[in-house]
């Protein structure tokens, strides 16, 4: 799939907004190199990314738009497949993305998202009870706050058990790793289905009051159609991910950014700022996903002179978007909670907007408060520079986030 000389994506996960900054005034869109020797259009700029967020030329259905997919030409092996595999509605297209937004989106109005509250409360204040237990004074918060918290809604809202929960957390995982084998990324495919299909089965027999349950009960008020059992296993997975892996690298971005910015974080506490604030502008210049796959072309798409052509994959990096000067001028990558205008599309925009973005900030509204109230000392436990981040272009946080608790002895004490 030789194209000649074009970037490639570093799978490091290092470097993600320089190198944004050094394509975006390459072009409306920049080809790069991903895995496999497969090229998508890079885009960085704002405009761009929202003109093809709500393009309906431009689709996420690998099974009708992507002719390298549909003939073969990208193995079951591929590293990505995972992403562009599934039969979802974050993948359909047209009238079936409408029927089946449709069907699910019950489960995610803002009604359903506050009656969480209580839930997200008792899920904070029993995590930051085990955090508090830490022998030594220091955590990795990503681990042991982060991660777990919206893991453990989203398992139970769907429904499932703890082993399931597990065997989910260890594909959502392998997903983002970019350097897998061809037989690892067939297995990360295999592991995850075979886990809802376990999940369903279970619910099937026993239906409750949960949202796998609510799916498999689901019918179009108009037609009386229900999902497919292929729709039905990737769309539970997919609001699992929409629900849980934004949001533990929204928290892991939120919580560092107020603690490499104490400034900032003393406004929220003497009100000068919101926590709402903090919320806005931490999606804004951290985006949670980098750059997801994968968009494709219906037809021919123009852009400032120049044309993506009927089924060449787009790649939008939203990790990019917020930071564009073009909308936020020169300090469009400064963390500043009191920017009057904190627009992003860090939920991406038109159709296909994600439907765990309630979810996502409800959690960062008990979470983030009840963290910092709970250890008024907190403290990044190493320098800013020795924290890793995720070795993935298609996810923005960390690997560990270590914090210490109390305030440090003084020296000689």
């Amino acid at each position: 799939m030789s194209e000649g000389r074009c970037p490639v994506l570093d799978s490091s996960g290092s470097g993600i907004h320089e190198l944004a900054t050094k394509v975006r005034d390459q072009g409306p869109a920049v080809k790069v190199e991903l895995p496999g020797g497969v090229h998508a259009w890079w885009v960085t700029r704002y405009d761009v990314a929202k003109r093809l967020l709500g393009e309906r030329d431009v689709t996420k259905s690998a099974h009708e738009h992507w002719p390298a997919f549909r003939e073969g030409a990208i193995p079951p092996g591929w590293q990505l497949i995972s992403w562009v595999a599934m039969d979802n509605v974050s993948t359909s297209h047209g009238a079936d993305h409408h029927r089946l937004r449709k069907l699910i989106g019950k489960a995610f109005t803002a009604r359903r998202v506050e009656q969480l509250r209580p839930r997200v409360t008792e899920l904070v204040n029993g995590l930051l009870d085990d955090i508090a237990a830490a022998p030594d004074g220091v955590v990795d918060l990503r681990a042991m706050f982060c991660y777990p918290l919206p893991a453990q809604l989203m398992a139970g809202l769907v429904g499932m058990t703890e082993e399931q929960r597990r065997q989910t957390a260890i594909a959502m995982n392998r997903m983002a790793d970019v350097d897998v084998t061809p037989e690892q990324a067939e297995g990360v495919l295999a592991g995850w289905r075979a886990a809802i299909v376990a999940l369903i089965a279970d619910k099937r027999a026993n239906p409750a009051e949960d949202i796998a349950s609510a799916l498999i009960a689901a019918r179009d008020d108009e037609d009386g159609a229900k999902l497919s059992d292929q729709e039905l296993i990737d769309t539970t997975f997919a609001i699992l991910g929409a629900g849980s892996d934004t949001t533990i690298n929204f928290l892991d971005n939120a919580i560092t950014a107020l603690l490499t910015h104490p400034e900032q974080l003393e406004l929220v506490r003497s009100g000068g700022a919101s926590w709402n604030d903090v919320i806005e502008e931490t999606l804004r210049v951290e985006a949670p996903l980098a750059s997801l796959p994968l968009r494709f072309a219906v037809r021919d798409v123009e852009l400032d002179g120049l044309t993506i052509k009927q089924g060449e994959p787009i790649l939008i990096n939203y990790a990019a978007l917020g930071r564009d000067p073009e909308l936020h001028g020169g300090t469009a990558s400064d963390f500043d909670i009191t920017r009057p205008d904190k627009e992003h599309i860090s939920f991406g925009y038109g159709p296909h907007y994600c439907l765990g973005s309630g979810i996502a900030r409800l959690v960062a509204s008990i979470g983030l408060p009840a963290l910092f109230e709970r250890f008024p000392d907190l403290s990044l436990a190493v320098d800013e520079d020795g924290l890793q981040p995720l070795p993935t272009f298609i996810m923005n946080a960390h690997t560990t986030l270590p914090v210490r608790l109390t305030a440090p002895l003084p020296a000689g004490s």
